[in-house]
């Protein structure tokens, strides 16, 4: 136990927050490009001070794992911003209305990416067999995404946004950037309370992938949920596309989920770790980009 790492990053993540809203944010407007690449130069800034704190009150190994575990966790996230895209056009949700969407699923998302850490490390930590079956899941999904070609998915429809509507009754209308609204004595939820819930089922499914693919870095919860936090964090400020990056996830997932099934064989250094994941997501982006370059122009 680190209470001093747990309160430094307790501070960080609460003061930028409460930053992030009520001031940069108090009132609703659209979140311009420059404003979003700014604010992630801070989120990435802050992540890699913490990292440095971690690396020197707990030593190079933790640091090197606390950095391979945001890389990774960074990475993966990414797929959220294209489920987030789909969400706001399923729902109708003006660009001035979607940061405070974003705003209180991230909030949402570190509540369940806690629980989630928790009840890993006990999993592993009881039976110590969890791990084969995170890291078998973990190979068989980057399989998946290599391999297999999905449909867009429909967010209207997704069991979290039928779960809601079953238990409050819903409104086609905005109501400015209200979540719920009152008409003829019953309360109705929004467009944007909907929307609201299908991010948050989307960061439900994408957890079940991105929380166990770092306990193949480490296994200490500190490290876990820390890195897990500062790479989701970023995410409101990501809404640009990544070129490539779906084979680059679909192979860093394979390499996590071997390197949970070899764990009590071989223990893969957290350098290497790094190196090989930086080397796949960098390869992947510069393989799409390449590809897009030599595609004919459309006429």
């Amino acid at each position: 136990m680190d209470p001093t790492g747990w309160l430094l990053f307790a501070a960080l993540i609460g003061g930028l927050l409460a930053l992030d809203l009520g001031v940069f944010h108090k009132e609703s407007h659209e979140v311009s490009v420059k404003e979003a690449v700014s604010w992630s130069v801070v989120w990435v800034a802050v992540a890699l001070g913490f990292n440095a704190y971690v690396w020197a009150s707990r030593g190079p190994e933790a640091g090197l794992q606390f950095l391979t575990g945001y890389v990774i966790e960074k990475a993966l996230s990414i797929d959220n911003i294209f489920v987030f895209l789909m969400v706001f056009a399923a729902f109708g949700i003006p660009r001035i209305y979607q940061h405070r969407v974003l705003y209180w699923g991230v909030l949402g998302a570190l509540a369940m990416r806690g629980v989630f850490v928790l009840a890993g490390a006990a999993l592993i930590e009881r039976f110590s067999w969890t791990l084969y079956v995170f890291g078998g899941l973990l190979a068989l999904t980057g399989l998946k995404m290599l391999l297999v070609k999905e449909a867009a998915p429909d967010p209207a429809s997704s069991p979290a946004v039928r779960w809601a509507k079953r238990l409050l009754p819903a409104t086609d209308s905005l109501v400015g950037d209200a979540f719920f609204a009152r008409e003829g004595g019953k309360v109705l939820l929004t467009p944007l309370a909907m929307a609201l819930v299908a991010v948050e089922g989307a960061d439900l499914v994408f957890a079940v992938d991105s929380v166990p693919a770092i306990f193949a870095v480490t296994r200490d919860p500190f490290i876990v949920y820390t890195s897990n936090v500062f790479a989701i964090m970023g995410l409101r400020s990501m809404f640009f596309a990544l070129a490539g990056l779906k084979v680059g996830l679909a192979l860093v997932l394979v390499f996590v989920g071997a390197k949970m099934l070899v764990s009590d064989l071989y223990h893969v250094h957290p350098g290497a770790s790094l190196g090989v994941v930086v080397a796949l997501l960098v390869g992947s982006a510069l393989l799409g980009g390449r590809n897009r370059a030599e595609e004919p122009a459309a006429a």
